[in-house]
């Protein structure tokens, strides 16, 4: 009985420990879009000093749920007023983001 359940327990944690790798995968694919959205602005000469949103209406972004932001770095107070964070964010329709500064340097994910 005792081999049962330690077979039981390796099994769970394997799986558990395969989850979590897939979720981090995903969440990697996720921050590397968004500084590459980061990166297309900069080539493009977009303003970013004004911590825009790239995901907003932005048919390349293709992450339900996320949205990419430019922030400061270190982050101000003005990064967390409503009107400056994404439209999908502040509405409900995302419940996570990856903040960048304007160098496309990862600030957090959340």
């Amino acid at each position: 009985m005792n081999r049962l359940i330690l077979t039981a327990v390796l099994i769970l944690i394997l799986a558990l420990a395969g989850c979590i790798s897939a979720k981090n995968v995903e969440h990697q694919d996720i921050i590397n879009d968004c500084i590459n959205l980061c990166m297309e602005a900069k080539t493009s000469h977009k303003d970013l000093s004004k911590g825009p949103c790239l995901s907003d209406n932005n048919p390349s972004w293709m992450h339900k749920n996320w949205v990419c932001d430019i922030a400061h770095k270190p982050r101000k107070e003005i990064d967390n007023l409503p009107e400056n964070q994404c439209k999908e964010f502040r509405e409900g329709k995302a419940n996570h983001f990856v903040e960048v500064n304007e160098n496309c340097e990862v600030i957090r994910v959340w």
